[in-house]
């Protein structure tokens, strides 16, 4: 499977030196009160002691007689969710000893150090941890086994509180978020009020597939705790589903599902619990195979009274790579990571059409029809998760987590180019997840054949994030980021004296010497001469002066014959991308505010001949963009000129016309040299053009005293 990266940098050599010694978790160390509210100095610890399993037992084990469900009790940490993911995980060997690998004991080459394996956002992390573990009165405060020399579970338990920051931060939960870390699977969820006929079948080939189920009972009393039914279910408790079994009671077939309490205690005592009346009318070689009495948690309950009672299913679907059994099904597999950048990706929903555009796009393309006997339904089975990242961690640090969706738009034809309003505003979405405040949101969809545009956001814009998008398909189906290649419509422009206008002609000569050209010299005596005036200019002029301020480009793309002069030639063409550059702006700047939101960048560049992905648009809002990410217009000629000056340089530097260029460290430094060397001489024949302006748009009112 995937390659696994150490957390924090620990590893599990046992042979290092530090391991002379009984390996103490610096990164996590668990005296401090970092790792669980009640764990650090208060009144509520006092008799809370952190002891090894060595000091708790006499002959302490990793674990004993395999690991299994019931080895999975729940203590005074508020994680059922995540016991209650465990206990799933039992139920396959070979999943389970990914996550708590194999080999690891109290006894052979015992030094304190024991670890585990997580999936994280499309990546394995091994977490590394000591066996100190909070106990009271000589008993463990948090998840123990019933069997009392065993421990896998509780420093399980640990290393994943040490992903996720904290003891803490574990509070709470859905069992999907355990089961996704713990097999890179991707869940669903099914609200029971509303069950689809083909649900049982479903949970049935889920189980053979070695999916991993969980179900809850939804609390509508805010006055208590896990409250017990008279039934003896708990509300707002997790469950693990572990079977789905159809049998024969008086002469008909009965669907019952087995479901398991975390607890280990607390069962079901309606119809199909244990010892109940129902049993009897079963035969007795069926009811050999499902029958285990003991106050163990587990118990059976009729299909009809499962979703009667309970209110939520959980899914989680496993990744191909999971299983490596050859008589199960696999999914075909696609996994994208991406960001919702403030001022450039973060559009939100679709509400907020100003800026829904610029969300990240993925584009799946559907061909063959899937073969689906549950529902009869003909199509292509898709099932899109979207999960934002390190929501958990963030929790110390005051962060809530983001509602966050998606929609899918049916496309065709457009391949390589980022969707505008002209496509995506223009008909509805095919399909969507609805916004939900939750690490994951998932769902099923079955869609005609064809190609389909996936639009993840949050739902309020300007949301900073990130995430990762996947998608299991029934049938082989090609996937991949809806970007825009990389291009510029950059053409040099050949012209000569006599196709400049006269009046433009009278407009230079006025700023240029005798040679006809405009040096840098002359050009700082001229600007020094205006200073005074141009407190007194309009709003236009303001922002036009402000282009001196530019400090950050070379001048190689103006000055042809490489004096370090502007003629009247170059000095046109300059006047001419600016004029261009200001019809483009003002297109955009819609409420005539002078500047234009972040978010229209990539719409105004694509204007000016500029076509960008996603990344590099990134890069020029957060350095052109203010506060506000909005964008001025001496920000966005600055942005151009540069743009058409890297595109040219590269252009010259790709010889081979590859789409790559190599540079050595001479010409490194040399271009490095260079540039420094051109700052300033750029930044003075900019202001030189945006001198003209302001004569051209002030006239009588600007006046300029030769130096």
């Amino acid at each position: 499977f995937s390659q696994i990266k150490t957390f924090l940098g620990k590893k599990k050599e046992r042979d290092r030196d530090v391991l002379k010694n009984i390996f103490e978790n610096l990164h996590f160390f668990s005296r401090i009160a970092h790792s669980y509210k009640l764990l650090g100095q208060s009144p509520k610890t006092i008799g809370v002691e952190w002891k090894r399993p060595k000091e708790l037992c006499s002959k302490p084990q990793f674990i004993v007689d395999g690991a299994e469900r019931t080895d999975i009790c729940q203590g005074a940490l508020g994680d059922c969710w995540l016991l209650a993911a465990i206990a799933s995980l039992t139920l396959e060997k070979e999943i389970l000893e990914r996550v708590v690998p194999p080999g690891q004991s109290f006894t052979e080459n015992y030094a304190g150090i024991f670890h585990f394996q997580f999936w994280q956002y499309g990546q394995w992390v091994d977490v590394v941890i000591d066996d100190r573990l909070p106990t009271r009165d000589g008993k463990l405060l948090f998840v123990h086994s019933a069997e009392g020399s065993e421990f896998w579970s509780a420093l399980m338990e640990k290393a994943y509180a040490k992903l996720n920051g904290s003891y803490e931060a574990l509070a709470g939960g859905w069992s999907t978020e355990g089961f996704e870390d713990f097999t890179g699977g991707i869940a669903e969820n099914y609200d029971l009020n509303t069950a689809p006929p083909h649900l049982f079948k479903l949970m049935q080939k889920a189980l053979m597939l070695g999916s991993l189920l969980g179900s809850s009972i939804q609390n509508t009393s805010s006055h208590e705790t896990e409250p017990v039914t008279s039934l003896k279910l708990v509300k707002g408790h997790a469950y693990s589903i572990t079977g789905a079994e159809e049998v024969h009671s008086y002469g008909r077939q009965v669907q019952l599902v087995r479901i398991r309490n975390p607890w280990g205690r607390v069962e079901w005592s309606g119809p199909w619990s244990d010892n109940s009346k129902e049993w009897n009318s079963v035969k007795p070689e069926e009811k050999a195979k499902l029958v285990h009495s003991a106050e163990d948690g587990e118990f059976w309950m009729a299909y009809s009274d499962y979703i009667q009672h309970f209110s939520k299913l959980e899914i989680c679907n496993l990744t191909p790579d999971t299983l490596s059994s050859e008589d199960v099904s696999r999914w075909n597999y696609n996994q994208f990571e991406g960001d919702w950048k403030v001022g450039s990706t973060a559009g939100g929903c679709r509400n907020n059409q100003a800026t829904f555009c610029s969300n990240p796009q993925f584009v799946i393309k559907l061909e063959e029809q899937d073969d689906d006997p549950l529902d009869g339904e003909d199509g292509c089975t898709i099932l899109v998760g979207l999960m934002q990242k390190d929501v958990r961690k963030d929790k110390r640090f005051g962060r809530d987590l983001n509602a966050i969706g998606c929609n899918i738009y049916k496309f065709r034809g457009r391949n390589n180019i980022h969707l505008g309003p002209d496509v995506l505003l223009r008909q509805p979405s095919v399909a969507g997840i609805n916004f939900t405040f939750m690490r994951e949101v998932s769902k099923r969809f079955k869609l005609p054949p064809g190609e389909y545009v996936i639009i993840p956001s949050t739902f309020e814009p300007h949301r900073q994030g990130s995430f990762v998008l996947r998608v299991f398909t029934e049938k082989e189906a090609a996937a991949s980021p809806m970007d825009t290649e990389i291009s510029a419509d950059v053409k040099k422009q050949y012209i000569s004296e006599s196709d400049v206008d006269p009046h433009f002609k009278q407009l230079f000569n006025q700023i240029a010497g005798n040679d006809s050209e405009v040096s840098v010299f002359e050009l700082k005596q001229i600007l020094d001469s205006v200073t005074s005036t141009r407190r007194k200019t309009n709003l236009v002029l303001v922002v036009l002066f402000s282009l001196s301020h530019t400090h950050k480009y070379t001048n190689n793309m103006l000055c042809i014959d490489g004096s370090g002069k502007l003629g009247l030639v170059e000095f046109h063409i300059l006047w001419t991308k600016i004029q261009k550059y200001l019809e483009v702006f003002k297109k955009h700047d819609t409420d005539n505010s002078g500047t234009m939101s972040s978010h229209e960048m990539r719409d105004a560049v694509k204007e000016a001949g500029f076509q960008l992905n996603n990344d590099v648009l990134q890069v020029i809002i957060s350095r052109y963009a203010n506060q506000q990410y909005a964008i001025d217009f001496d920000c966005f000629v600055g942005c151009l000129i540069r743009l058409e000056m890297l595109f040219k340089m590269f252009k010259t530097l790709d010889k081979k016309n590859s789409g790559k260029m190599e540079l050595d460290i001479l010409q490194v430094m040399h271009k490095c040299e260079r540039g420094l060397k051109l700052l300033y001489l750029f930044n003075l024949v900019l202001s030189c053009v945006v001198l003209c302006f302001a004569v051209a748009l002030l006239g009588p009112q600007l006046k300029i005293h030769s130096p």
